[in-house]
């Protein structure tokens, strides 16, 4: 049997991973899935959907399907998978990976608000503006439901769960957007405060550059920290570079 590489995936680095391996018949690839989105994007290869049961959880799966690396390519705000991740490939004793792309940083012409929590953020927006794009994803809305005189587009791939913010519209829609498409939402909807978190990549991207085209303020949610013993690099060809050096393809 070849090697056995799991993914932990849902993020677009980990699709064009596991179609850099998918041809391969040196290593065995296994993506996971969290199931959070009913109909997730395309993916190329072998899949499972849904947790674990925490790291004990993972490490015995790890075992039990002869896992002999993992990657964890999930959102760089997915830090509970991360950290059980890397406490499961400890204890099942195989290498394990971050595959983290690079976060976004302010250029000339940006009014960022650097915040550390969606809390925070809540707290920063009535002091900027009234009628907020809060692109964020569809989890944790709830930290906005207090903010009774502020109108909320919220964009989001599938519904959010309540409770969201009285004054709230949704637009449910996948990325990537262009630029040409932020403008306009900006401008149809009358928006005067962006709030996101730092994602990076470039398929949400422009709407960083249409805020500052349009001169808007922007609150930009900081990623939470990575563990400190985390083997980490930026891209898809970083992550191939790791399992060439670990002679696992």
């Amino acid at each position: 049997m070849p090697p056995h590489l799991l993914i932990l995936g849902g993020t677009t680095e980990a699709r064009e991973l596991a179609a850099a391996l998918a041809a391969d018949p040196a290593i065995r690839v296994t993506t996971s899935l969290a199931g959070r989105v009913t109909r997730p994007a395309p993916l190329t290869g072998d899949t499972r959907t849904g947790g674990f049961g925490g790291p004990a959880g993972l490490s015995d799966w790890l075992r039990a399907h002869h896992v002999d690396a993992l990657i964890d390519a999930t959102h760089p705000f997915a830090q509970k998978i991360t950290t059980n991740a890397l406490a499961a490939a400890q204890e099942a004793r195989i290498p394990a990976l971050v595959l983290r792309r690079p976060g976004w940083h302010p250029v000339p012409g940006d009014d960022w608000h650097p915040v550390p929590t969606l809390t925070a953020a809540a707290a920063t927006i009535p002091a900027l503006g009234h009628r907020v794009f809060l692109t964020t994803g569809r989890l944790g809305l709830s930290a906005f439901a207090a903010l009774e005189h502020v109108h909320f587009l919220v964009r989001s791939v599938e519904p959010p769960a309540p409770p969201l913010p009285p004054h709230t519209e949704l637009l449910l829609t996948r990325g990537p957007f262009t630029l040409a498409d932020e403008l306009d939402i900006l401008r149809a909807h009358r928006i005067d405060v962006l709030v996101t978190k730092d994602s990076g990549g470039e398929a949400t991207a422009p709407k960083l550059t249409a805020a500052r085209q349009l001169g808007l303020p922007v609150v930009v949610v900081e990623r939470p920290p990575l563990p400190q013993d985390a083997v980490t690099v930026p891209d898809v060809q970083g992550a191939l570079d790791w399992l060439d050096a670990l002679q696992l393809r």
